[in-house]
């Protein structure tokens, strides 16, 4: 048995997000479609993550098992002939089959974009904020982040997780300059469901000033999502790196 590694990027924006769904196209259906047609037999394919509806990935890795063995430079071809304009892969590797696209992984990096003046090119891939934001608060705001060891505040009610311990090692606000724009960079050993998203919506509230850091504090410790801010839109949202 071989085990490849694909190394994929997409645009969310037409999707489902990344896992199966009975109610809508997904990215790994789409992917294990290329896939089965190109080798002639049924493929399962495992993601390193299950990015939500919208939501996009610069890189998601995901793994499948075959009995056969190809040119990985060739598949990649053959697979980007083949799939829609909004899904590339971008490698294909030989890997051991003890490394597991999900459960191998160290930590995963998520981007979240806003921007602070009307731009017709990000509104598509960046949220628009109108009302001033205090960055510097936020910034200290989300340092308690990274001393924090459950997120069950900023998991979605209603989940099925066995623990939502959580180990953050980044969590900043970082200027780009383009258009007044801000991103968000949090790196984590794994991610709750809607976590980042409410993350990002409750340091925004800081930056209103509607919330002060003692308030954040409190939110986190409560361990109840009602005390955290609204989830914001996913379309700003990328997976941006999964590391082994």
């Amino acid at each position: 048995m071989h085990r490849y590694l694909l190394d994929i990027s997409f645009d969310g924006t037409a999707y489902h997000g990344w896992q199966r769904q009975p109610n809508g196209m997904s990215v790994e259906e789409r992917v294990t479609q290329g896939l089965s047609t190109l080798l002639r037999h049924e493929v399962s394919i495992v993601g390193a993550g299950r990015t939500d509806a919208g939501v996009h990935a610069r890189q998601m890795p995901a793994h499948f098992d075959t009995e056969e063995t190809f040119d990985c430079k060739q598949l990649a071809y053959k697979l980007n002939r083949i799939l829609p304009r909004d899904i590339v892969v971008n490698d294909v590797s030989e890997v051991s089959t003890d490394l597991h696209a999900r459960f191998s992984a160290t930590s995963r990096t998520y981007h979240y974009y806003v921007h602070t003046h009307k731009s017709p090119f990000l509104r598509h891939y960046s949220c628009l904020i109108t009302y001033p934001l205090d960055f510097q608060r936020m910034n200290e705001a989300a340092a308690i982040l990274l001393q924090t060891n459950d997120f069950a505040t900023f998991c979605k009610a209603g989940s099925d997780v066995k623990t939502t311990i959580c180990r953050v090692s980044r969590a900043e606000w970082v200027y780009e300059g383009d258009a007044d724009r801000w991103l968000f960079v949090i790196t984590a050993d794994r991610f709750l469901r809607n976590m980042v998203r409410a993350v990002v919506g409750t340091l925004i509230e800081v930056g209103r000033g509607r919330m002060s850091i003692d308030d954040f504090q409190k939110a986190v410790d409560s361990r109840q999502r009602t005390r955290a801010g609204e989830s914001m839109p996913a379309n700003a949202l990328f997976l941006w790196q999964v590391e082994y």
